[in-house]
């Protein structure tokens, strides 16, 4: 009877995992990296959300594509070359096409960013604009958009002024992050160099910004902010302090004026070295907030969120699998989020509890070198 009853769940596990293998929905999954001897441009995978495995489709040649974004059609993909010069204007952004039913990608062209080293890489809700931060010039940069896809020359750039009490860090500005405010005109940038939130309006007929009324948000000296992201709502802002290793929670009260209301570490209390944090998102549902730090913790920072304040409290933190952990992102289920081991060459599936916030590493690799970038696109 014993012997009948185990053949019976067993069957019946089996059936359920079938199943779900089948229900499952794939996505491609797009990877930005450094040139490295195991990596050489833009990889796209084929990704299942079932049991969060992923396929190497093909990948494309462009030097070190750092960072990218996907056109509202998914159409096009476009990525920053983070390269510099003597000139100061050794950077460029490059276009290409998206092949949806392939996976593959198809070089348009490149246009200088007009500054070095661009790390960061935008569209505006139009499509018709693209924007790209430039890290070491300080400085932000408007390319226009065609039809088709392809890049024109830049049209605007912006020039950042000032420093920083760290002065191995914030000797000049730093441009880290381009961060369009839902519903509105409104751009957040992010200056990991003077330790502020500088707040642009578009004029949505030329795609070029101007300063806000409010013109910006400063952030503790020294704290080095570099990535944010928003509360469904829009109500509330996250912003992840890259020197400092803080989050500081900020709420929104329209047309881009910000209001801090909490400061949180998102390192280990045993931790004592560097932060070096680098990315941070919100969970799709809007409950949690997760952080990466690098350096010695090679952490993510698990966060709960009050839906009535904004504010957040600690759950834990989750070792990377890895070193360096950069950009990381849920897939478009929700149920992974994938951690990009920029030093240790892989991207860690994990899965997430939904009700606790909690990870669990799958044993899922992806080996990449030199992953920093992820970024999603259906496949139908």
């Amino acid at each position: 009877m014993l012997k009948h009853t185990f053949r019976k769940d067993a069957f019946i596990v089996f059936f359920l995992l079938l199943l779900a293998k089948a229900n499952a929905q794939s996505y491609y999954l797009l990877v930005g990296t450094y040139d490295s001897p195991k990596s050489e441009g833009i990889y796209v995978y084929k990704f299942s959300s079932g049991d969060g495995s992923a396929e190497e489709i093909n990948h494309i040649k462009t030097p070190n594509p750092s960072f990218l974004t996907v056109s509202s059609n998914e159409k096009y993909v476009f990525a920053v070359n983070e390269n510099a010069d003597s000139t100061g204007k050794g950077g460029k952004v490059s276009s290409f096409i998206f092949n949806k039913k392939t996976g593959l990608l198809t070089y348009i062209n490149s246009q200088s960013s007009e500054g070095n080293h661009p790390c960061y890489i935008t569209k505006d809700k139009s499509n018709k604009w693209i924007y790209a931060g430039n890290y070491s010039s300080g400085n932000l940069s408007v390319l226009p958009v065609a039809k088709s896809g392809k890049l024109g020359k830049v049209i605007q750039v912006i020039q950042h002024e000032g420093s920083g009490p760290d002065s191995t860090r914030q000797k000049s500005p730093h441009v880290h992050g381009i961060f369009p405010k839902k519903n509105s005109n409104y751009f957040y940038v992010t200056d990991l160099g003077t330790d502020k939130i500088m707040t642009y309006h578009q004029n949505n007929k030329n795609g070029k910004l101007f300063p806000s009324k409010l013109k910006y948000t400063s952030v503790s000296a020294g704290s080095g902010p570099r990535h944010l992201d928003f509360y469904p709502s829009g109500k509330y802002v996250y912003l992840l302090n890259e020197l400092s290793g803080s989050i500081s929670v900020f709420k929104d009260f329209g047309n881009a004026d910000l209001q801090e209301i909490q400061s949180h570490s998102s390192l280990p209390v045993t931790y004592k070295g560097k932060a070096g944090s680098a990315d941070i998102h919100v969970s799709p549902d809007g409950k949690f907030l997760y952080a990466s730090n690098r350096a010695g913790s090679n952490s993510i920072a698990i966060f709960s969120i009050d839906a009535k304040t904004g504010m957040i409290s600690l759950v834990g933190h989750e070792y990377s699998g890895g070193e360096a952990p950069r950009n990381f992102n849920f897939d478009p289920t929700g149920k992974f989020l994938l951690v990009a081991n920029q030093n240790s060459d892989e991207i860690v599936v994990f899965s997430v509890d939904k009700k606790t916030g909690l990870l669990t590493d799958t044993q899922n690799r992806i080996k990449v070198g030199k992953p920093v970038c992820i970024k999603w696109i259906k496949t139908k």
